[in-house]
């Protein structure tokens, strides 16, 4: 049985590990056709379609107040842009989550942990966020791995009041997965519902979809912006 889309948490984790904050967060998406992606995914996950379309996002933001649960956050070392390349997955018991080709982010000790931790393919990189006026501007360089790059230019347009179910499936997700070592593992988050607003792309430039082994994007991208949210993520186990 597949577990139903909700635009609020199911469920709330129970032993949260990690809090954090996700800050001046674009949401960029575009339709693949799954048999494309689905060689990519690990064994035991499956494409998780959409009206028979599977989409992969491309998503630049601000991590903030990242933190232990029970700890106070390090100003420099707790914030720090990240982008990161998704797609959209069901494991063998039908249950929804995210699975990430990439993650990207600007402190090394944190590519460090949560590839230690999470076993996520986190790169460092050099980015930054800028708002210019009512334009928003993200740029990003890895500094080791295989080669990748962003510079995005959105200007965040009118809230959306009732997202469509399209817009919950590609937004409201409430865990991860990842690999390692054979094993497949996943991480439960809980956050609000995340405050949407329409996006228009004024430039985008990027080769991190190509980095993480997917031709070259169809067409304009699905945009959409949010402020941000507070995120609770428990600790990640083996299914």
């Amino acid at each position: 049985m597949v577990e139903g889309i909700s635009i609020d948490p199911p469920f709330r984790v129970p032993r949260p590990v990690l809090r954090q904050t996700w800050l001046e967060l674009t949401f960029l998406h575009w339709a693949y056709p799954p048999d494309v992606v689905r060689p990519l995914l690990p064994r035991g996950l499956e494409p998780d379609l959409w009206e028979g379309r599977l989409y992969v996002g491309l998503v630049p933001f601000i991590l903030a107040d990242i933190t232990l649960v029970n700890a106070p956050a390090v100003p420099w070392l707790s914030r720090f842009p990240e982008t990161n390349v998704r797609t959209y997955v069901r494991d063998r018991e039908g249950r929804r989550g995210v699975w990430f080709f990439s993650l990207d982010a600007a402190r090394l000790a944190a590519v460090a942990g949560a590839r230690l931790s999470y076993a996520l393919p986190y790169y460092w990189a050099k980015m930054s966020v800028r708002r210019e006026g009512e334009r928003i501007r993200y740029t990003s360089r890895r500094r080791h791995g295989p080669d990748g790059m962003t510079a995005i230019t959105v200007t965040p347009g009118a809230v959306i009041e009732r997202p469509s179910p399209l817009e919950i499936f590609l937004t409201a997700r409430w865990r991860l997965y990842a690999f390692r070592g054979g094993r497949l593992f996943r991480a439960d988050v809980d956050h609000p519902r995340w405050p949407l607003r329409q996006a228009r792309v004024e430039a985008l430039e990027e080769n991190l979809l190509a980095a993480a082994g997917l031709p070259a994007p169809s067409g304009e991208p699905l945009a959409h912006f949010s402020p941000g949210t507070s995120v609770m993520t428990g600790w990640p186990y083996r299914i």
